[in-house]
């Protein structure tokens, strides 16, 4: 299986919702695969499974940003596989057509690529990020070739490098896949107009310094600060500053870009939309709200379609797993015409991974790595040689290949190697007394523990219903250290990975293939409910009602803070001014409908709403 059937295959049918939202959404889902399916392939989508790849030197951006992206258009039934067109590595002809032979050389020294990227670059890494961006630089001149080959629009799923100049890179960009681009389309004989439109948070100096004696290429970049000389013949460079809002943006687009585009006259353009615009990017200083930067992508879009120009588009800056929602509704709007809101990040997540594991073979899950179905087992031998049966399979059900596939395919494994982690490494120990665990260190060597998990599977913990029973779970970066900004929360050795959403996605796939009713765990700490609230419930009404109360007292407190104010009993009940004292109590997340349904009915809700009558928390002054 390749990445590419992953995201594109069919998803499994949605489970229905009652009532009218579930009618609205089976016709909505029914008119996007009736327009797909009749209007003319006017768009392309380039794309390869590489692309999930992490950056080296500590760069906050999310490699599956282009998979996340596609799952979601997948899903709403927008794309289809003729449409995906699979990006091939640029050629180094194309390559030293902008950059120099002696920049190019000089790319093949770890300290270049640590300038570039701004942190260090080990040997193993060199080869995988020149093989990355050339790979991205490859997508966009597949996209040009797209958009002038008779497609409207032509999207390559990343690609934006313009911070590149021939001779030099700089701020993660190594090859200015624009510029290539362009170049090849001229030795190719294409020498009509090409307007660039960079909408990236940061300048597109590289492009402009690649372009800056050429009329026939006109470099359009609205960004915060200036990053270099703005001198061409051919350009509009405007530093809007820090803090900017939706409102300063659109006003200044919608007075410069029109005007550019009636005079300069381009017959093919090439945008650039970047995301690090957004309020909540990770190392942006702008404050645009997603329906300003749709706004934004929509209108550059129609003032480029009223004119009739093809249009290549690449993806650019976003920093922080949640910059693939502005894209994903960008690119929703284009396919459909409407504005499709996005799932956040953890329906995504499981969206995502059950798209890939429609594409897995059972099969896969349960032999060893050099299975093929018919060498002998410690399965087959058990009950045969003597002494206590061992546990072969976790859950009774995985090999251990089998969930070293899950991992690498669900994009686990890549997400740590871009944390520095190049060599993850699994390990069972199935026969623990208190449950089977799976852990996962970050090298071959076994001395950094990044993950803990473990294990049972019980029908006594909800009478009546089969669930995963989560005894330990641990997540942690032992190389990361706590700061001012990320505190060490009560329980903490280590900063955690930040990873708790693809870990509950991980669960809820693993107990839908066992056909378990649910996940349970007693969250030992406040902040380990809070952070799997959105996601679990309470087991009991009573425990909620609990919870919701403590949440109550500690209003809009940071949750560090206030997960320290719990553990230092400073949350009181206002009745009896006892301490209110947090207990671990189990919270279960439901898988089947069965116990999803007791859950999210009114029965629960009003036992809750019972329940927290009488219970009212407050929080008592740090010295009071």
């Amino acid at each position: 299986m390749d990445g590419t059937r992953s995201v594109l295959s069919p998803p499994p049918a949605p489970r229905r919702r009652r009532g009218v939202p579930a009618l609205l959404d089976g016709a909505r889902r029914a008119w996007h695969r009736l327009h797909t399916t009749l209007r003319p392939p006017e768009i392309r989508l380039v794309y390869s499974p590489e692309y999930e790849r992490a950056m080296p030197g500590g760069v906050p951006f999310d490699p599956l940003r282009a998979d996340r992206v596609l799952a979601f258009l997948a899903n709403e039934g927008l794309i289809r596989r003729d449409e995906i067109e699979v990006a091939r590595p640029a050629s180094l002809t194309n390559l030293l057509a902008v950059h120099t032979s002696e920049y190019i050389a000089a790319l093949q020294r770890r300290e270049t690529l640590t300038q570039i990227l701004g942190g260090p670059v080990s040997e193993d890494e060199l080869e995988s990020v020149l093989d990355y961006q050339r790979l991205m630089t490859g997508g966009t001149i597949w996209a040009t070739r797209c958009a002038l080959s008779g497609g409207n629009v032509a999207v390559n799923m990343g690609g934006g490098f313009h911070h590149a100049e021939p001779s030099r890179g700089m701020g993660f960009c190594i090859f200015n896949d624009i510029a290539v681009a362009i170049v090849r389309l001229r030795r190719r004989g294409f020498s009509l107009p090409v307007l660039v439109i960079d909408l990236d948070l940061h300048d597109g100096n590289g492009t402009r310094v690649a372009f800056a004696t050429d009329p026939t290429v006109y470099t359009f970049s609205i960004h915060n600060d200036h990053w270099g000389p703005t001198e061409a013949i051919a350009s509009t460079s405007i530093a809007l500053g820090a803090g900017v809002t939706d409102g300063v943006l659109l006003e200044t687009l919608e007075r410069e870009l029109p005007a550019v585009l009636d005079s300069f006259r381009p017959r093919l353009v090439v945008y650039l939309a970047g995301c690090d615009v957004a309020a909540d990017d990770q190392i942006g200083n702008w404050r645009m709200s997603a329906r300003g930067i749709l706004n934004r992508d929509r209108l550059v879009v129609e003032q480029v379609r009223s004119r009739g120009v093809p249009m290549a588009v690449v993806l650019g800056g976003g920093y922080g797993d949640v910059s693939w929602q502005y894209s994903a509704r960008f690119l929703g709007w284009i396919l459909s015409g409407t504005e499709i809101e996005t799932p956040d990040s953890a329906e995504l997540t499981l969206l995502r991974f059950r798209q890939i594991k429609s594409r897995l073979d059972p099969l896969h899950l349960t032999q060893s790595s050099t299975g093929n179905g018919w060498e002998l087992t410690e399965d087959d031998l058990v009950g045969i040689l003597p002494g206590i049966p061992r546990q072969t399979r976790f859950l009774g059900y995985f090999s251990k290949t089998g969930i070293e596939l899950i991992l690498e395919r669900f994009g686990i494994f890549e997400q740590f190697r871009a944390r520095g982690f190049r060599a993850p490494t699994l390990q069972f120990d199935l026969d623990h007394p208190l449950g089977q665990t799976m852990r996962v260190f970050g090298d071959l060597s076994r001395k950094e523990l990044l993950v803990e998990l473990r294990v049972n599977r019980s029908v006594r913990a909800i009478p009546g219903f089969e669930v995963m029973l989560i005894e330990w779970l641990l997540l942690q970066n032992p190389r990361e250290e706590f700061t001012e900004s990320r505190p060490q929360l009560p329980g903490q050795n280590h900063p955690g990975l930040g990873m708790l959403r693809e870990f509950f996605g991980l669960l809820v796939i693993l107990a839908e293939e066992l056909r378990l009713d649910g996940i349970l765990f007693n969250p030992a700490a406040y902040h380990v409910a809070a952070l799997s609230s959105r996601f679990v419930s309470f087991v009991e009404p009573g425990h909620e009602a609990v919870f919701r109360a403590f949440r109550d007292a500690l209003g809009r407190m940071p949750l560090p803070e206030a997960s320290s104010a719990v553990a230092g009993e400073r949350v009181r009940n206002a009745s009896t001014g006892a301490t209110a004292r947090w207990d671990p109590m189990p919270m279960v997340l439901p898988v089947s409908d069965r116990l999803r349904e007791r859950y999210s009915g009114e029965a629960y809700e009003r036992a809750v709403r019972e329940a927290s009558a009488e219970l009212r928390f407050e929080l008592r002054p740090e010295h009071g």
